[in-house]
């Protein structure tokens, strides 16, 4: 008998975990194929840290080669299924075409950014899905306040000294309260810029923040972050944004010149195109993981809606705990699939929740444990040493430097306004100007927000181990409303 090809599309916590269960369980008895628009698997609940400036890039970016053996890794995204034919269709990095024909398909596109019918946002707002989105934020942050402490005029400089975070989730959480300590350290020991006083802004219309845990959770998030300075904003939306700042739904307007917008995801596009029924933009599958009629095609992740057996009648989130978790039920049910071991429908378990606030301070509840201050901490970052499939010494070594040394306060320069439209189809990959799309076509369909060279407009997982099930990036009210 022929040696199966399975095919896997996205790298993403769930395409990684498949990839990874696979490729220990088939043992090289298997054609395993991983297509993904980037060498390496994002963790990205410490992405918020990449922005903050206190862990590099690199320590995030687990490398797919070097942690997963005898799975062959295609560059590429794919932008055709021929259902019928058994094949994939994709685009490389460098606009070439290539075809992959499988016996078993595992479909785990993931998600991107959520978009609301808002004027202005999607030129004047960025995203924070990527890792491109990270480090020009990081970069914008530090650009602002140097032209900020060269400023005259003091409502220009109080308005590069604003920061607007939408979404009161997990991200939005996080980024508002790592992003106060980042600008607080870059005003700190800089004579040339007392009396700048950084603002930031956190709004969501929920009526608390992190709606969707624990209220002792998101009570001690709150405090954590009104203590720092943070303007928390609930029961607010975003009536308009412009490139000079942000009208809210009070009618107040805001002089900024950085909106950050982490409302939540959507399913990605991509599966739209395949005819199969749909919910909510995420493709159906029965609880085994399976498409309904295509046996030898599974999804998992953010794009596939699984039955939730919890809640019957609801489906699964789009978090990163359900992705890691059925990324290895689609694996063992692809063997199963073929003759290799028995199915299993996917059911889950909340293990808890970690939110990392930074400055030895988080807000965590393992197995139903609420826990807040340096505790809370230890755990989370425990959490997260374990949850990590690799970079765990560099993480770590980052954090003690951090501890000990001065942040760098450097630009790097090297991903700028328009490579990061907020509407883009592809947040993990920096736009290149004139690339096209997969189909021929530029995939960000929104508008080019600044031409190259203007300076315009900046702006956990669930993983099984021992600490609590972190959600990657929890749904705000702005978004479930929307």
């Amino acid at each position: 008998m022929s040696r199966p090809r399975i095919v896997i599309v996205g790298a993403g916590f769930a395409g990684y975990r498949t990839a990874r269960t696979l490729s220990r369980l088939t043992r090289n008895r298997a054609d395993i194929i991983l297509l993904n628009p980037t060498d390496y698997f994002l963790y990205l609940p410490l992405l918020p840290q990449v922005a903050a400036g206190l862990l590099e890039p690199r320590r995030v970016s687990v490398s797919l080669a070097g942690t997963l053996p005898h799975v062959r890794l295609v560059l590429g995204e794919a932008d055709g299924i021929d259902l019928d034919g058994h094949t994939v269709h994709y685009t490389d990095p460098e606009s070439g075409g290539g075809t992959l024909a499988y016996d078993r398909l595992v479909l785990a596109v993931g998600s991107v950014n959520k978009l609301l019918p808002i004027p202005g946002v999607a030129e004047h707002a960025h995203g924070f899905r990527g890792l491109p989105e990270a480090l020009y934020l990081r970069d914008h942050v530090i650009r602002q306040m140097e032209l900020a402490a060269a400023a005259h005029d003091t409502r220009n400089r109080a308005a590069r000294c604003t920061f607007v975070v939408v979404g009161a989730g997990y991200t939005g959480t996080e980024v508002a309260a790592h992003g106060v300590l980042f600008t607080d350290s870059l005003v700190r020991g800089q004579p040339l810029r007392e009396g700048m006083r950084p603002r930031w802004m956190l709004i969501d219309i929920a009526s608390r923040v992190l709606p969707e845990l624990d209220e002792r959770l998101s009570r001690t998030a709150d405090r954590v972050l009104r203590e720092r300075g943070v303007d928390v904003r609930t029961e607010t939306s975003v009536q308009e944004a412009t490139s000079t700042g942000v009208r809210l739904s009070d009618g107040e307007f805001v002089d900024t010149r950085t909106l950050v917008w982490c409302v939540g995801v959507r399913p990605d596009p991509f599966v739209e195109h395949l005819g199969r029924p749909l919910e909510r933009g995420r493709l159906l599958v029965d609880p085994y993981l399976q498409v309904p009629g295509h046996p030898d095609v599974f999804a998992c992740g953010d794009a596939a809606a699984a039955p939730d057996l919890e809640k019957p009648g609801q489906y699964t989130a789009m978090t990163a705990q359900h992705a890691w978790r059925q990324g290895k039920v689609a694996a063992h049910n692809v063997l199963a699939s073929l003759g290799k071991g028995e199915r299993r429908a996917y059911r889950h378990r909340d293990m808890g929740f970690t939110v990392d606030l930074g400055g030895a301070k988080a807000a965590a509840n393992p197995f139903g444990v609420p826990l807040s201050g340096p505790l809370a901490d230890a755990v989370t970052r425990g959490y997260h040493l374990a949850a990590m499939p690799g970079n765990r010494v560099r993480v770590a070594a980052d954090w003690l430097l951090d501890a000990v040394l001065p942040r760098q306060e450097v630009q790097l320069g090297l991903v700028r306004s328009w490579s990061v439209p907020l509407d883009t189809a592809s947040p993990e990959l920096a736009r290149v100007p004139g690339a096209q799309g997969p189909s021929g076509h530029d995939r960000d369909r929104g508008q080019d927000r600044e031409a190259p060279g203007k300076s315009g407009q900046e702006v956990s997982p669930p993983l099984e181990g021992p600490g609590p099930v972190r959600g990657s990036e929890q749904q705000s009210e702005t978004e479930k409303k929307s």
